[in-house]
């Protein structure tokens, strides 16, 4: 961690004219300002930088919008992307004025969950490690009107380019659903993953692994090392801004929209978690799968909890054209060391306590990551504390069950709306500590209810083919 003082000596060092000052909103989209070099001062840390958020998305109104923006000395990266030397600063946010915590603040409520968590004496860390998922497309196109809507998404290694006159078309191209760890020429983003990945390591990232994905057109996977819940979502916050950007330098365009492409795989953040205490390992002990009973009744929280959950997890309209039935998307609310579309998998790759941990599969990279790992948190933290039996683990093959059988596992919701009714009806979990407030998750609904509606109002450019000569 660095202190106020190392961070004026790394901006002294750089030659840093510029401070960058990002957060993120509601929502999960950095935002940010920025400031000459010679505001950056020692008393900053404490007081904050002032500015108005009153047009941040989902936050306070005109006549509250006064903020205070708090830098975590411990965030600093010079930034590789901006031509005048710039030091950039993640902060939290607080009301001016009294500088009390901001409740809509998604950072601020991480923070609020670790610290919940301290105070239950059951743990004093939670290890989260995400893998992200994208796509990486070379050209998008997309408009609506009153009158018309459309969209358009293309990459030069799909299938349905292999007839594309590219003067030579040389046919190496990513068939439908073979795009998983396809080697050049096939493979033609090796060296721009590569590239994102060393940038990540300047900036202090530990990259595990890169590999193209599944689907059809440039999907790509980045996977970083775990880390406590804040500074793993402050890292998901920087991948993504990393991973555009230099993407952008190479005339290309990444995406972490769950689903892109019809009929082929959507994008996920599959989730790993485990809890920790005096530097030993929770998770590990002698049930299924070497887990712990403590590991057992936070999978018993998650699982309870998971359709409220996905309100947070899965938090737009399209992140439930991902999660279909009958394919290995997670939507079967049950665990297991094997099935793939078992909503929480027990990975077994070492036998190491350490290594002992439960994957939650469902979320997708749309989510907001400070309000994902909050919310899992709380609802693994609910089972931990109220002994929530997780029910058998579900190692049968799933797609061998009958229709009656299936019937019986309870699936994840089929849309936002659904979602955002089972959070209505189940967020009692999220309020404990104080870590959510109901204004913040009253906000919530109403804000993406309105983009459900946005979606579900529109004429679809499908319904022409179908009904126009009814």
């Amino acid at each position: 961690m660095s202190t106020p003082k190392q961070v004026l000596d790394i901006a002294k060092k750089a030659g840093a004219r510029m401070v960058d000052i990002k957060f993120a909103d509601a929502f999960g989209t950095w935002r940010h300002f920025s400031v000459p070099t010679r505001e950056l001062t020692a008393e900053v840390f404490q007081e904050g930088f002032g500015f108005d958020g009153s047009s941040v998305r989902g936050w306070a109104s005109i006549e509250a919008g006064a903020m205070l923006a708090m830098p975590d000395p411990g965030t600093a990266f010079v930034d590789p992307f901006c031509a005048v030397p710039t030091l950039s600063l993640t902060c939290t946010i607080a009301k001016a004025g009294t500088q009390e915590a901001y409740s809509r603040d998604p950072r601020g409520i991480a923070q609020k969950a670790e610290k919940y968590l301290a105070s239950t004496g059951v743990a004093d860390a939670a290890v989260f490690g995400p893998e992200t998922e994208f796509f990486i497309f070379d050209n998008v196109q997309f408009d609506h009107r009153t009158n018309g809507c459309s969209y358009s998404v293309d990459s030069d290694e799909a299938a349905w380019n292999i007839g594309r006159d590219e003067m030579p078309n040389l046919g190496y191209k990513v068939r439908h659903k073979e795009g998983c760890f396809p080697v050049a020429p096939v493979d033609t983003q090796q060296d721009l993953r590569t590239e994102m990945v060393l940038v990540m390591e300047e900036l202090g990232i530990k990259v595990e692994r890169q590999h193209h994905e599944v689907a059809t057109a440039g999907q790509a996977g980045i996977d970083f090392r775990f880390d406590t819940l804040v500074k793993t979502a402050d890292t998901m916050m920087l991948s993504k801004y990393i991973i555009k950007n230099v993407a952008r330098k190479h005339g290309k365009t990444a995406t972490f929209m769950p689903k892109p492409l019809f009929g082929d795989n959507g994008s996920g953040m599959h989730t790993h978690q485990s809890l920790w205490k005096k530097g030993r390992p929770l998770f590990a002990g002698n049930e299924y799968a070497g887990l712990s009973q403590m590991a057992l009744h936070y999978i018993g929280g998650i699982l309870k909890h998971a359709k409220a959950l996905a309100a947070l997890c899965n938090p737009t309209v399209n992140s439930y054209k991902r999660l279909l039935p009958a394919s290995e998307a997670p939507v079967n609310l049950a665990y297991s060391v094997r099935n793939r579309s078992a909503a929480i998998r027990i990975p077994t790759f070492s036998e190491s306590p350490k290594a002992r941990r439960i994957e939650y599969r469902p979320p997708d990279p749309a989510a907001n990551p400070y309000l994902c790992y909050a919310a899992l948190l709380m609802a693994g933290l609910d089972g931990v504390l109220n002994k929530i039996d997780p029910g058998e683990p579900m190692d049968a093959n799933l797609s061998g069950l009958t229709p009656e059988e299936h019937a019986r596992i309870p699936q994840m919701p089929d849309n936002l709306a659904d979602a955002l009714g089972h959070l209505r009806a189940d967020h009692d979990f999220l309020l404990k500590g104080d870590v959510f407030t109901r204004d913040f998750i009253e906000m919530w609904i109403e804000q993406k209810m309105k983009e459900h509606d946005a979606v579900r109002l529109r004429p679809h450019p499908y319904e022409f083919f179908l009904y126009y000569d009814c």
